[in-house]
């Protein structure tokens, strides 16, 4: 497990061989791991740079360690990772509508799950949130209302993965709607005037006759202006990284 000069830092190549040692022993979730004494030794760094390392596995959930009786692997959150790094302040535009291109394809995607598992109780429930939504012109829906109606569709998956991407992904929706409202506005009212636009009491409607096709029809014209939307900025920034080149190019 000896550490090599190379140009990614100390502290990464550690956790990178704390890693693939984890792997080679076969080590399970509940198995102790040495302590840092022992892998400092091991790996011929200090110790700081091996506690440093074990710290960063421990915020990601992989180790835990117990008072007087060492450390242990233990089985990490999926998106935990994920939960600290999405904050629309930091993340770039294009990264920001790949996330959202993401969430739709996975909304999509869930459907026959869905249909396979929704009970009567769930139905009464999505009935419940239809009823009380609020929505605007143009089927533009209160944060509060799109969030509950969605939620409700990935918890009926029964996957707490998928659960739990709804709950990270809810800011980056909130952030696309506030900032982006001037570009969305002028999209549903063309939608709206075409009589493309599928709204939740469509989707329920759907759900409730059992036409799981219909539904899922539904859900990709549900769903359709962010997919315009993306496209048409997409091509925005695309022109304006172009300009940029050509400015400095003189």
């Amino acid at each position: 497990m000896k550490i090599e000069i190379n140009q990614t830092t100390l502290i990464d190549q550690v956790e990178d061989s704390l890693l693939t040692y984890f792997k080679k022993n076969d080590l399970r979730r509940g198995d102790s791991i040495p302590n840092e004494n022992n892998l400092a030794a091991e790996l011929g760094v200090a110790r700081s740079v091996v506690r440093e390392a074990l710290s960063r596995l421990k915020m990601m959930g992989l180790i835990h360690a117990r008072p007087r009786k060492g450390m242990v692997l233990t089985e990490p959150s999926i998106l935990g990772g994920m939960k600290r790094v999405i904050d629309p302040r930091v993340l770039s535009e294009e990264t920001i509508l790949d996330l959202l291109d993401f969430r739709i394809a996975l909304e999509i995607g869930i459907s026959s799950d869905i249909f396979r598992k929704i009970t009567p109780k769930d139905i009464e429930q999505l009935s419940e949130i239809v009823k009380m939504g609020i929505v605007f012109e143009n089927n533009e829906y209160a944060l509060i209302s799109e969030s509950a109606f969605h939620t409700k569709l990935y918890e009926i998956t029964g996957n707490k993965i998928i659960s739990e991407f709804q709950e990270i992904i809810h800011p980056i929706l909130v952030y696309v709607k506030e900032k982006f409202k001037d570009y969305l506005k002028p999209i549903n009212i063309e939608m709206s005037k075409s009589g493309k636009i599928a709204t939740h009491a469509d989707l329920l409607d759907f759900i409730k006759k059992g036409d799981e096709k219909g539904y899922r029809d539904a859900i990709e014209r549900h769903f359709e202006v962010y997919k315009i939307f993306k496209v048409n900025r997409s091509q925005e920034l695309m022109a304006e990284k172009e300009n940029n080149e050509k400015v400095e190019g003189i």
